[in-house]
């Protein structure tokens, strides 16, 4: 129904916890075991160094502890028949001894003196006794098997015969492929390996040329599959309505032959539709987690590119990525980025955006009837939707997803509050009632401020006042210096008086919150209202009051100072607008009577307005403004003569917030009635320390001053 534009609302609202997954038997087993995690990355970089380590110890020669023997002391060994195995390397001599020897010597000061090997059966050689560890060591002789030594530079002619007569075996080594055992391995392994190397890189550079140019149509949706954790229906709150819609979705994927039998058929889009913040993507991802199937997640601005043709291959890659996936969820988000009507608006249509349009089009009217392929789409513009995309057989069911009552914004709240170390005094249903037109994120921000708040003053617990300010600051703006020059003071303090007097005398107009000077965000001081509850039908009795209201401030200024100021721009703009809407829109003018005659729509396309034809004459035209004025002109006057007739309650409102700042609505009601403006047994509308009645996108009378 049409009416005045509704407060911002809640709606779902998601929380950690994880989802469950997939049990044997369920429709999404099937996807799941095609759809298989892969391994971490660092389980193969675990494979590759052990494979690394068994190579290198399985290639490279184990260690022998080596002693570098003077040639003489190599002789001497081998005369005691203390040599097993020699090899020759040039002038270098390696080998092993018959029987460990202790080096260095004891009872020796240097090298020079041979070690005295014990040939003893069974026993190991020793060193003379009283030999000295070798200059600079702390440890004592160690013991060694295996020795290098080299020849002299002439020769040693009687060296073969010796070792031939000790039965020592000799080996020889062609010098002329020289090189140790890594050099070697290096030497003919690293041409190869930088080869591979080079093709592999190469190769790498051609995939991604390929992938730049031809898979640029590839689609780039996000797969959440039933293996990761989900979100499911227990973690949104504020929308029974739009989930029981949906339950029967998650029915059909769970089990499709049911319906089957009956000869019902899968419904192949659901179109979440609901303002900004209300949850639909939450409520999507809830529908893949209940059903528990692969969840594909795009936004429908990634299908578009400048070039023509890419969103419509993207559109029939995703397609078919979801089709292989089956029984899947494809979410497609705002999709209003490429569902707008073809053609309509200043210049015609974009051949891009049109043509992925079409696919679109073709692929939701081309499933198979077993295909268990759900589209689900969300946006906060319908009315700009292209019909074709909204008929059944695509989109068959339009889910609502709305603002949250009082009860829905409790739950939310719980959800949101669980997590935070609360103080006993914060009551979530007085401040459910608080928050009257919040979405589920803006109960979200509202909750994270009040933390931040609490733990920026160093408190353990978040508390009710870290609550109240945190609201303060979610509508009002950030709280600024206050003024410092006296005259604007005294101005501002008659202009929010004004604001608050006629909001407080005025019969159906919301209840005053709180009056302050103090400016928030762009806005020298604000008059708050909070409406007692939640309202989607406005009658004229209350948006006369709430013209009242706006005008109230600049009253007063004329009435005290004898001429307007700048401060009542935004409530000018506020208030035409709203008589604008009341008569061009909603009929509400005795002159004109009960006629909607488009004024004061908003044009969601760039030139509809100025193309569409009128469809009132001239004349009209000029009777419809002289009806806004009317309305304008009948509301300033209210004003005046309330606050004229209460001079005395202007006055006492306006020192009161000079010296204090703030008025709260008990102290309100009390100035009132000690002027006699409002009787003593008139109660007031929202006292100190009661529960605070909602405020909705501030009902209130807020300067955006330009001075």
């Amino acid at each position: 129904m049409s009416g005045w534009p509704s407060p911002p609302a809640g709606g779902p609202v998601k929380s950690a916890p994880p989802g469950q997954p997939a049990r044997p038997g369920q429709p999404g087993q099937r996807a799941q075991q095609r759809l298989k995690p892969r391994l971490p990355g660092w389980v193969w970089w675990l494979i590759f160094g052990l494979l690394v380590l068994w190579n290198l110890a399985t290639l490279l020669p184990a260690a022998t502890p080596t002693v570098d023997l003077p040639y003489s002391a190599f002789l001497d060994q081998a005369q005691h028949d203390n040599i097993a195995q020699v090899q020759f390397n040039g002038q270098t001599l390696q080998g092993t001894f018959r029987h460990p020897i202790v080096w260095p010597p004891a009872g020796t000061a240097g090298a020079s003196a041979a070690p005295q090997a014990t040939a003893a059966a069974g026993g190991t050689p020793s060193a003379t006794p009283g030999g000295l560890a070798l200059p600079g060591t702390t440890q004592g002789p160690t013991s060694y098997q295996a020795f290098t030594s080299v020849m002299p530079p002439t020769g040693d002619p009687a060296l073969l015969p010796l070792l031939e007569a000790h039965n020592v075996t000799i080996t020889a080594k062609d010098t002329t492929s020289g090189g140790s055992f890594l050099l070697s391995l290096l030497v003919s392994v690293l041409p190869m390996l930088l080869l591979v190397g080079f093709f592999v890189y190469m190769g790498r550079q051609a995939q991604r040329s390929q992938q730049g140019l031809f898979g640029f149509g590839g689609s780039r949706a996000r797969l959440y599959d039933a293996e990761r954790p989900t979100v499911t229906f227990a973690d949104v709150a504020g929308e029974d309505e739009a989930k029981l819609e949906l339950m029967e979705v998650v029915d059909f994927l769970k089990e499709p032959d049911r319906y089957r039998r009956l000869g019902a058929r899968l419904p192949r889009g659901v179109l979440l539709i609901g303002p900004p913040g209300t949850g639909k993507t939450l409520l999507a991802r809830a529908v893949a987690g209940e059903a528990h199937v692969p969840f594909f997640s795009i936004s429908a601005s990634e299908f578009v590119e400048m070039f023509v043709g890419v969103g419509a291959s993207r559109v029939r890659d995703l397609f078919n990525k979801a089709k292989a996936a089956a029984p899947s969820i494809v979410f497609v988000d705002e999709i209003d980025a490429v569902g707008r009507q073809r053609g309509a608006g200043l210049g015609g249509g974009n051949d891009e955006r049109e043509q992925t349009l079409n696919q679109l089009l073709v692929e939701m009217d081309g499933f198979d009837d077993k295909t268990n392929v759900i589209v689900i789409a969300a946006t906060n513009r319908p009315d700009v939707l292209d019909p074709a995309l909204l008929r059944p057989g695509r989109f068959d069911r339009q889910v609502t997803v709305g603002y949250p009552d009082r009860a829905g914004r409790e739950a939310i709240l719980r959800i949101h509050t669980r997590g935070l170390r609360l103080a006993p005094d914060v009551d979530l249903v007085a401040l459910s009632r608080a928050t009257a037109g919040f979405s589920g994120a803006d109960l979200a921000n509202l909750a994270n401020e009040a933390a931040l708040l609490a733990a920026r003053e160093g408190r353990e617990m978040v508390g009710a006042a870290q609550f109240e300010e945190a609201l303060d600051k979610v509508l009002l703006g950030t709280r600024q210096a206050g003024l410092a020059n006296a005259e604007e003071r005294r101005t501002v303090a008659y202009h929010e008086g004004g604001h608050a007097i006629v909001a407080r005398l005025t019969p159906g107009a919301d209840p005053v919150q709180k009056v302050t000077i103090v400016p928030h965000g762009r806005a020298l001081g604000v008059t708050e209202q909070r409406p007692e509850e939640d309202r989607r039908n406005y009658p004229r009795a209350y948006l006369e009051a709430r013209l009242a209201v706006m005008l109230g401030g600049r009253a007063a200024e004329e009435i005290v100072f004898g001429q307007p100021t700048t401060g009542a721009e935004s409530d000018l703009k506020a208030a035409t607008e709203l008589a604008r809407r009341m008569v061009g829109l909603w009929g509400m003018s005795d002159e004109l009577g009960p006629v909607s005659y488009g004024v004061g729509e908003v044009h969601p396309f760039l030139g509809r307005e100025l193309a569409a034809p009128r469809e009132f004459a001239e004349a009209t035209a000029a009777r419809i403004d002289a009806a806004i004025r009317a309305l304008l002109e009948q509301a300033r006057t209210q004003a005046r003569d309330l606050l004229t007739r209460h001079r005395a309650a202007l006055d006492a409102l306006a020192e009161e917030l000079i010296a204090h700042e703030s008025v709260n609505a008990q102290r309100l009601d009390e100035i009132l009635v000690a002027t006699g403006a409002l009787r003593t047994e008139a109660a007031p509308v929202s006292p100190a320390g009661a529960e605070p009645t909602a405020p909705a996108a501030i009902a209130a009378a807020v300067d955006t001053t330009k001075r």
